[in-house]
Parts: structure tokens; sequence; C-alpha cells
């Protein structure tokens, strides 16, 4: 049977040109269709709200609070009206009425189909908000609360802070310091029952001012339940209260839901002309829980993303003078961070820094009248306001001044202990910055000054002893006189007074203040718009000539030059011509000479781009530098260095016990060659 059915499906089978006929057909019949269904959409058929969509929305429009019938969500604004619904649907641009989208034609049938799947989102959103779905809908308000420091204005959307203005500052470009403005700054928190998730930032809370400085956020749910967030702002400060107050939540959310979800994401804005060294210091930082908690931040130099483990008592979005806070009562449980580096294509990047984005964890209970309270921080990183904040919790030091970027421990305890106490003493006495900076900047010069002569006096002396030492080069030029040579040079050195180490050592111990200085100006907020001479801000840099993009130029160098950077170059250069004269020349590396006149150059293409007080202190203290080395020059002659020799020769010789062990390895080293030659010598009368 197999056999035979095989046989009658090959018989048959149709031609070629049976088969080339049928597709023919097919193609007829496609091409028919696609031209009804062109027609068809040419008519205006377009997608409609099933029955089932329409009951839902009656439905979600007859149960909204009293004084609230309208739908206002994603675009969709509809209300109900004698019983039958009314609005718009906004699409991008275009704007379609109500009447137009329950139609079943259109002249604009894609339009009206995002319209369509505009309702339709809307209605899956408030099946999904359940108790929460009555307040998917309102009017978005702003609510101010303001002191003499401070102004924020809260959004009934989210119930969050939009927008946060710092009185007595200004940006480079407005006369007004917003830190961020509406849309910039959005956070949420996400509560959850066993099978839905509600997120704060979709929902509308009605505004309920206490006080001047307190409003309360409020959303009433079903069965009287209500949840809100009440914020305070505290006189006379840059922090906001913040706490979450409820009742009758334990109807909604399980008492075994013990964790909500707080997600914060911020573009944080530039506020200064010199962005390159603003978004360098921009990102996020962040304090491990407990006494001990360190402080630590996300790369300032690129993106960067992190994955904390541990609980956190602080988060912040910061940049080079101000910074955004949310410190909790209790603790953050984990966090998922990501920084990401505003790109240079991108229209918005003159305007922002960094995207961070920052998801974390809190605890929760359905139970407590008000389960998790914090502080908002929204002011600048100034090192004695931050310091007076750790007062909000008194349990552990929250080392906010760690906002402020001062170097590693040691350089942070130079600037700490020393320099910004002498730099706000100084202030009192003083209203210029640009001459409290030239004051300090002597006032380092003079503490280092016995320091910088005695490496003055090293250097002159290895200098005046550089021919004595070529002649006892010259007299025990073999190598196995090397110890000779070795303890010559070391009874000439001491019978001088000099040490070839002796001018590098306080050099060494004046670097931590050196680079202290290094990392206190950029981030001093103080020198922030204040003028000096052709400067017109001491926190950014002097530009005296600008120009557009020039390849590789532009890449090194910026598109400006700063006077005081090119000042310090020229002043650097000079003390490097000065230095080498006072030196002892060294014929081994010729190289070396003209690296030091290279590393000047190579500051001035580091240096342009940076805040004109560091180039001012350093071009300062480079000429006070040079004043001192021609006053060395006359307390330090070939003269005195002579006679100081001369008198060291005169007096009984009382050997170091350094002295003493080259003299030993000196003894052993000619016992050695004595016993190899009297060997040598052995060998040949046997020969």
């Amino acid at each position: 049977m197999g056999l035979v059915f095989i046989a009658f499906t090959w018989l048959t089978k149709p031609s070629d040109a049976e088969l080339a006929e049928q597709q023919r057909q097919m193609d007829s019949i496609a091409a028919v269709q696609q031209a009804e269904q062109q027609k068809t959409a040419a008519a205006g058929a377009v997608d409609t709200l099933s029955s089932d969509e329409m009951t839902r929305l009656m439905s979600v429009l007859e149960n909204l609070p009293d004084g609230n019938t309208v739908i206002n969500n994603e675009g969709v604004i509809l209300s109900l009206k004698d019983g039958k619904v009314d609005g718009t649907v906004t699409v991008g641009k275009k704007t379609v009425k109500w009447d137009e989208i329950t139609s079943s034609t259109s002249d604009d049938p894609a339009t009206h189909n995002l319209a369509v799947q505009a309702v339709q989102r809307v209605l899956d959103m408030y099946a999904k908000n359940g108790s929460f779905a009555a307040s998917l809908s309102g009017t978005e308000e702003l609510v101010a609360l303001e002191n003499d420091s401070l102004k924020v204005e809260i959004n009934t959307k989210g119930g969050i802070i939009s927008r946060a203005t710092l009185k007595g500052y200004k940006t480079f470009k407005s006369p007004q310091m917003v830190l961020f403005d509406k849309g910039d700054n959005e956070y949420s928190f996400t509560l959850s029952n066993n099978t839905q998730r509600f997120e704060t930032k979709n929902f509308f809370f009605t505004p309920q001012k206490l006080n001047d400085s307190t409003v309360l956020m409020n959303l009433q749910l079903e069965g009287g339940a209500q949840w809100g967030l009440k914020y305070t702002l505290v006189p006379g400060s840059y922090m906001v209260r913040m706490e979450m107050v409820q009742n009758g939540m334990n109807r909604i959310i399980p008492l075994n839901i013990n964790l909500l979800d707080f997600d914060w994401h911020q573009k944080i804005s530039r506020h200064e002309e010199g962005k390159t060294f603003e978004e360098r210091w921009s990102g996020i930082c962040y304090k491990y829980a407990g006494k001990g908690g360190d402080v630590e931040t996300t790369s300032e130099s690129g993106n960067d993303e992190k994955d904390i483990k541990e609980t956190l008592k602080w988060v912040s979005a910061k940049n080079q003078f101000f910074s955004s806070v949310l410190i909790a009562d209790s603790v953050l449980k984990t966090a998922q961070m990501t920084s990401v580096a505003t790109k240079k294509d991108a229209p918005d990047y003159e305007q922002y820094l960094k995207d961070v984005n920052i998801h974390t964890m809190i605890p929760y209970s359905s139970e407590k009248p008000v389960p998790a309270s914090f502080y908002f921080y929204l002011g600048p990183n100034r090192y004695h306001t931050l310091a007076s904040y750790d007062k909000f919790s008194p349990k552990e030091d929250l080392k906010l001044t760690r906002l402020i970027p001062l170097g590693w421990k040691l350089f942070r305890w130079i600037n700490t202990g020393v320099i910004i106490p002498v730099f706000d003493w100084l202030g009192k006495f003083i209203s210029n910055y640009g001459i409290i900076i030239l004051v300090l900047t002597i006032l380092i010069k003079l503490v280092l000054w016995p320091l910088t002569y005695k490496s003055y006096v090293s250097q002159a002396k290895m200098r005046i002893l550089a021919p004595d030492i070529a002649a006892i080069n010259e007299k025990y030029p073999n190598q196995e006189d090397a110890m000779k040579k070795q303890q010559k040079t070391m009874e000439l050195y001491r019978m001088a007074g000099a040490s070839p180490f002796g001018g590098c050592l306080p050099m060494l111990l004046q670097m931590p203040i050196l680079i202290a200085m290094f990392t206190f100006f950029p981030s001093c907020i103080e020198l922030r718009g204040q003028a000096f001479l052709w400067a017109k801000d001491l926190s950014a840099p002097d530009k005296i000539f600008e120009w557009g993009n020039i390849p590789i130029i532009s890449s090194i160098l910026g598109n400006h030059l700063s006077l005081f950077c090119l000042l310090m170059t020229g002043t650097n250069i000079l003390y490097t011509w000065l230095t080498s004269k006072s030196q002892a020349q060294s014929q081994s590396m010729p190289g070396m000479k003209m690296m030091m006149y290279l590393m000047p150059l190579f500051f001035m293409f580091w240096f342009n781009g940076y805040a004109s007080g560091l180039s001012y202190y350093y071009f300062i203290a480079l000429l006070i530098t040079i004043a001192q080395t021609y006053i060395s020059r006359a307390f330090v002659t070939e003269e005195k260095v002579r006679a100081t020799i001369a008198a060291n020769s005169a007096k009984p010789k009382k050997k170091s016990k350094w002295m003493q062990r080259l003299e030993e390895a000196q003894k052993m080293q000619q016992q050695q060659q004595q016993r190899q030659q009297a060997k040598g010598g052995n060998n040949k009368r046997r020969r």
C-alpha cells in the first residue's frame, strides 16, 4: 500500500507550469487583500476601546474622590459630565478629542491609535494600583517653604522636592543659585503587598500646609487609610526634615513587608564657569553606617557603578561646591548606584555634569505611624556649615565634611587643622580674598623658611665642594680604590657640614603642605565668585584669551589662556634657573637639566584649567622663594664654607660609627687584596 501511495503521489504531482500558475493566483489574491487594507486604512479604520475598557473607564471616573472627577495622567485628561466622558489625549504635539478617540474612523490613524493606547495604559495603571488608584489623577501644584538660607518647592505630583534655591549664591550665568530644577531631581518610594507595587512618583498628593515651615503631602486611600510625606524646613539652615507618616496602612500593606524600595535620580547641574574641574568633583558620595563608617565616592573621572551590600547612613549627589544629601535616621539597606557623565555630543552637555541613579531599601512597618524619617541637606560644601550638622545624628559622626575633597588623611589633617582655621581667622580682618591668599602664603613661607634655608645651604655647600669632589675622583679612579674614595668624600662632607641628601630632605618635609594647598584652593567655596585684580572668580580660570576648538591644542591646553597660570610658569622657569646655578652640576645626567625646564611647561598645561586662586598662590609662593634664595646667598658664601672646612679640620676628629664601619670595611678590603697578592707570588715561585 505504501508503494502504491508513493507512486500515485508522484504521478499526480503538478507540473512546473501548474505550480507557476498557482503562485500567480496567490500573488494576485494577496495584492487584492493589500489593496483592500490600504483602502480601509485610507477610509480611517482604526483601533477603538473595547466595551470592557469603556466600562472600566466609567468605573474609574465614578470612583474618583469628590471634586476630582478628572483623570490627568500621561497626557490623558478625561472627565465625567452628566454621565458622559469628555476630554482630550495629548500625543506628542498633537491633541485628540474624546469624540475622535471613540470614532471608528480618523484622518490620522497613527495619532488616533497612540491616543487609544495612552488611555489603555492609564486604565492598566489604575487596575494595578488598587487602593492607590484614586490618587493617580490630579493637578500639579508647587508648595513653597523658605527660610533665610533655602527655598524649596514641593510638587504635589509624587510629593517630592522638585526645586531648591540657595539664597546668597549665584551661578556663572544666573543671579539665582538653583541647586536643581523641576525634572532634574526625582525620587520615589515603592510600597508593595503580595500582588501589587505602588510607586509614589505616580500619585498626586493633597498638600496641607501646617505652618510656615511645614507641609504635609497626603494620600487618602480606600477604607480611610492614609499615607504621606511631611516636610519641615529647619529654621536658619539648609536642612529639610522629611517624615513618612501613615494611618491604617496595615489594611493595605501586610505586616510581613518590612522593607520598601527608594529610588533617587538626579541630573547634577552645572553651576561654575570652569566645567572641567567642576565635573571632576561631581558624582555620588556615601557613608557606611556606624561610628567608624567610612565615606567613599563613585569615580569622579568618568562613569561608575557600585553595588553596596552593607548598610549606609547617607548618600549624596554632589558637585564641586554644592550637594544634595539624604540622611536616614535609621539606615539604608544596601544600595545600587550608577554615575554617568554627560556626553560631549549631548544637547544638554553645557547644562549638566552627570546623571546619577541610586536605589536602596528602607526599613518599614505598616503599623508604625512614622515608619521612616530623613533629613535632606541641600546646600554648600562649606566646611564649618557641614561640621555643624553632626548634631542631627547624636549617635554617630555624620562626617559630612568629607563631601569636601581635601586630600588623603595627612593632607586633609593639614587643611582642617591648620590651613582652614588660619584662612578663617584672616577672613575676620581682611575682606579681599586675594589679599587673604597673599598673607596666607607669606605666613606659610615664613613657617617653612628654616627648611628652605637649610635646603639652600646644603645645595650651596655641595656646589662649592664640587671641585674638591672632582679632585678626589681623579685621585682614586680605579675600582679597587672605591672604598678609599668613599672615605675621603665622606670626610670632606663631614668637615664642611654638608650632605648629598641635605637639600632633598627639607624639600620632602615641605611637600605635604604644598599638596594640601593643591587640594584646598579648588575646594574652597569662600573663593567662589570673589574677584581679584583681573580675575573675576578666584575659583575659576582667569581667562585672558579664548579660542574655538583647535585640534591637539584644545585637547591639551583647553580653549583659553589663564594669566596667573602664565605668570606662575614664567616664575617657575626663573626659579629653576636660579636653582640650577646653586646646585652642583652633574655630567652623568645631561638630560636632567632639560627635564628641569620642561617641568614648568608641563605644569602650565595642567594648571591652565584650574582655579585662578591656586595658580595665584603658587605664583606668589615662587616669588617669595626666589627672594629667600637671594637672602640666603648673603649668608652662604664660598669663603664662609671654606672657613668652616678649615675650622673643622683643626678640631679633634671624633669618628662617627658610620665612619668607623667604613674604615673597618676598608681595612678588610686591603687585607683581602694583600692575601690575593701573596697567593699570586707563591704561585709564581712554584712555577
